[in-house]
């Protein structure tokens, strides 16, 4: 099927529409062609467009996610393995020392309840504060944090005034539980207690068990006291070593 139109010729066929137009220029006739689609090639080609683009972005919210969630574990894991070397580096060098520097005072150092824990520690001499440390870890149930509060254990100067420093070990914290493990008198079997007050020696263990707000899994942690350890012997039936882990 054909139709002639003024200075062009237009062919129709089922596969496309051919348009010859004639330019005459100078005496010359000049054939110009211009090709087109059917509309079910545009529809057809829109349609694979949009499942692409759909895939597309598909593809990278899934990646998204899966970035956020590995972000948010690695995160999790970092958080967990400060405070666990935090608990094991300073309650590994605990030292069994009277605190003779304070007025009216003469208490030993160590001094833990079930949500709360005192000891003198040790600061590596490559940190800002040197030497012995009075740490004191609470839990602080208005917040829902562990704070940690240094302060010197005696002044390495005369005169000069002790400056408590306050850290927030963890945040989001639901719960934290700490027992130990040791003799509450000379004649009695080592067994696990919550209150270690008032007493002139040190446990053998300390048990930490923190719950988070989230209910994230969070294992126990057990750790052994060095000035402690030459006195386990037997006592350590009442004691499960499998509760201790590592990162």
């Amino acid at each position: 099927m054909s139709k002639l139109c003024h200075n062009s010729y237009v062919a129709y066929t089922p596969e496309k529409l051919i348009c010859r137009k004639f330019n005459k220029i100078n005496g010359i006739k000049f054939i110009k062609h211009c090709d087109g689609f059917t509309l079910i090639e545009v529809l057809l080609a829109m349609t694979l467009l949009s499942i692409m683009v759909v895939l597309l972005f598909s593809s990278l919210k899934i990646g998204a996610e899966s970035w956020d969630k590995g972000e948010t574990k690695i995160a999790e894991v970092n958080e967990k393995a400060v405070v666990y070397h935090f608990f094991k580096r300073y309650l590994s060098s605990i030292r069994p020392l009277r605190d003779d520097f304070t007025e009216n005072d003469n208490s030993f150092s160590f001094q833990g309840g079930r949500d709360k824990l005192k000891f003198v520690s040790v600061f590596s001499a490559s940190t800002s504060r040197k030497g012995l440390q009075l740490f004191e870890v609470k839990f602080d149930k208005a917040d829902k944090v562990i704070k940690v509060i240094l302060t010197p254990f005696y002044p390495t100067l005369e005169n000069q005034e002790w400056e408590p420093e306050e850290v927030i070990l963890l945040e989001n914290v639901a719960e934290i539980t700490i027992s130990y493990f040791g003799k509450e008198a000379f004649d009695k079997k080592a067994s696990w207690i919550y209150n270690w007050e008032e007493k002139n020696s040190l446990p053998q263990l300390i048990r930490v068990g923190i719950t988070l707000q989230d209910q994230s899994f969070w294992p126990e942690m057990v750790f052994a006291l060095k000035m402690s350890k030459q006195g386990f012997g037997d006592d350590l039936d009442g004691f499960d070593e499998t509760l201790d882990f590592e990162f």
